[in-house]
């Protein structure tokens, strides 16, 4: 193929990127732009990108790394003061290069992908296990500590048989709401199963004892059922970790503790 002809397939490509519906970025292993359209550019600017939750995301340097380190591709919801998006990172290895692609949506952006529960507007599962890894990342590289309070809300089944399965779900979401309101904001609180909802704290020293207290008072308070009061019966254990262990490792050790 000749210069010219490479020049102008260069102009081509470039006109084709720029009017995509997607915004798309080239970075370096460092996180550095190396290249973008018109629509990334629009949609990032300046701004510093938060999850869906209002809490900072880590640096460009930080999610390129863990990338190209992984080896694989990683999605993630990111808010910015002028929209909503969806932003995957796909390693391309060989050359130390991440490719970035924004993806604008017009509905709230957990909701867009069925990442938060539908029935206490908590995230879900998935995007539970998204902040624990991002938490046991920031806990490795910057030598805080993470943990993760799982809460198992007991006699569930004798709610729903006594009282019918609408009294049941509105204690569910009672304590849902508890715990976020109970909780600091930068705290995680998401539905973990059925009956289990868990938390994600981070902090620079200690462990989750305080942390697993604070939960099992808020989720073992009265909750009004139409005309009665019931008061959930709750179990609650927690695990805290410098962030060497691996994701699954750490929710496998929680889980453990519930049962036993």
């Amino acid at each position: 193929m000749s210069t010219v002809q490479i020049t102008a397939s260069r102009a081509v490509w470039d006109e084709f990127v720029s009017e995509l519906p997607v915004g798309v970025l080239l970075q370096d292993e460092n996180g550095v732009v190396l290249a973008a359209n018109r629509l990334a550019s629009t949609l990032l600017g300046d701004a510093l990108a938060r999850d869906d939750s209002g809490a900072p995301l880590p640096s460009c340097a930080e999610l390129a790394a863990q990338v190209l380190r992984t080896g694989s591709p990683l999605t993630i919801p990111m808010v910015l003061p002028h929209a909503q998006v969806w932003a995957e990172f796909h390693p391309i290895t060989l050359r130390g290069q991440v490719l970035v692609l924004l993806r604008p949506v017009q509905a709230d952006v957990p909701h867009s992908a069925g990442l938060l529960d539908a029935l206490t507007g908590l995230p879900g599962r998935a995007l539970l296990l998204d902040r624990l890894d991002q938490a046991l990342i920031r806990a490795r590289t910057q030598g805080t500590l993470a943990s993760l309070v799982l809460v198992d809300v007991h006699r569930m089944a004798s709610v729903n048989a006594q009282y019918g399965f609408q009294r049941g779900d509105e204690l569910l979401a009672a304590v849902a709401r508890r715990l976020r309101q109970g909780l600091r904001a930068d705290y995680t609180v998401a539905r973990y199963g059925g009956d289990s909802f868990a938390v994600v704290a981070e902090h620079p020293d200690g462990n989750g004892a305080a942390v697993a207290e604070r939960v099992r008072e808020l989720a073992g308070r009265a909750v009004r059922l139409g005309d009665v009061r019931v008061r959930p019966g709750v179990r609650v254990c927690w695990v805290t970790s410098d962030g060497e262990a691996p994701l699954h490792s750490v929710i496998a050790h929680v889980e453990e503790r519930l049962r036993t």
